[in-house]
């Protein structure tokens, strides 16, 4: 069954999933604050600055005018960097009071709100009151757009304390290359969402360094142990680690070329310093901010994050990437679980 949808936020990710979900048959709106990228994408069909050589569908409509973007609306997705969706969010708010339309929420980004150490359902829950909206429900797992665009095999998870809102989610996405499944720990999905972004960081720092593949795998899997031990203290189920948003989402951002964070970790290690990684990169790193967060949260929490500590401690502190490797390895000896 057809429905209007928002999406917003045009990056890669936003796009791309617009994008799918005008293939599947909706009538998609997509939103940006840019109006040269809202150009671009009607009159090209194309978002150059964020995925190359693609070409986006004809009836998929992009406004800079966000209340035009939600008009009519049942079903609106967030895909913007953490730190802007509380003003998208409360912008949202008014738009829907005007419009008086209730939908429900969908949000894919991945990230932990500086200071307030909020997770994206949190703000969107304080921003949107329940009067304005219907369920909230997080798209998360391995899924990098670039591949999405190629129609490579994607499996991701809609995330929801509601259980038929996380079904809606699936049927509103699925497709005969990108598959959904449903999971109720909201909590353990975000968290993983988030912090697996860190983990991508040290190893891309690793590549950078020249360390191989058994370095990798170690870093990879010993920061989703201090990943699961955060999100166990908030709640979360240990299940959730081992699957898609948890493992599989470390997997894919912890190993790709199209990762971000695994681009900027390979840079540091290639000896760029914080400053000229994020002039170059053009687009939101957003392990750079949630380390910070996760940080701050393992010891407001009495978390053992050894990883996290060292890569904060390189990134925020100043302290040589070799070193804060070295004194991992020489922490003392202790059982696995």
């Amino acid at each position: 069954m057809s429905e209007k949808i928002a999406v917003l936020g045009a990056g890669s990710w936003g796009s791309i999933l617009a994008n799918l979900l005008d293939e599947n048959g909706h009538d998609v709106s997509l939103w940006s604050y840019k109006q040269d990228q809202v150009d671009e994408l009607n009159q090209h069909h194309t978002n150059t600055h964020y995925i190359k050589d693609f070409t986006y569908s004809e009836t998929l409509v992009a406004y800079s005018d966000l209340k035009a973007a939600l008009k009519d609306a049942t079903t609106v997705l967030f895909v913007v960097p953490t730190k802007a969706v509380r003003s998208v969010a409360s912008q949202t708010k008014r738009a829907l009071a005007e419009l008086h339309t209730k939908p429900a929420l969908i949000h894919a980004s991945k990230g932990i709100e500086q200071d307030t150490y909020k997770r994206v359902s949190e703000i969107l829950a304080e921003e949107i009151p329940a009067e304005s909206r219907q369920s909230i429900t997080v798209l998360s797992g391995p899924s990098h757009a670039e591949d999405v665009a190629k129609k490579d095999i994607t499996l991701v998870t809609a995330a929801s304390t509601d259980l038929s809102a996380a079904e809606h989610v699936q049927k509103l996405f699925m497709n005969r290359y990108f598959r959904v499944y449903t999971n109720t720990d909201v909590i353990g999905v975000e968290i993983a969402a988030a912090l697996k972004n860190i983990i991508a960081l040290g190893t891309g720092a690793l590549h950078g360094l020249g360390y191989g593949d058994n370095a990798k795998a170690a870093l990879m899997t010993r920061g989703l142990a201090e990943i699961s031990r955060l999100g166990a203290s908030f709640g979360a189920n240990p299940l959730t680690f081992i699957g898609l948003a948890g493992v599989g989402d470390i997997i894919v951002t912890g190993t790709s070329h199209n990762s971000r964070n695994w681009r900027a970790g390979d840079e540091l290690g290639k000896g760029q310093s914080l400053e000229e990684v994020i002039d170059t990169m053009g687009m939101v790193i957003e392990g750079v901010a949630t380390t910070k967060s996760a940080y701050e949260l393992a010891k407001q929490r009495g978390v053992d994050m050894p990883i996290t500590t060292a890569i904060y401690q390189v990134l925020y502190e100043g302290k040589d990437i070799r070193e804060a490797i070295s004194d991992l390895m020489q922490r003392e000896g202790r059982s696995e679980f």
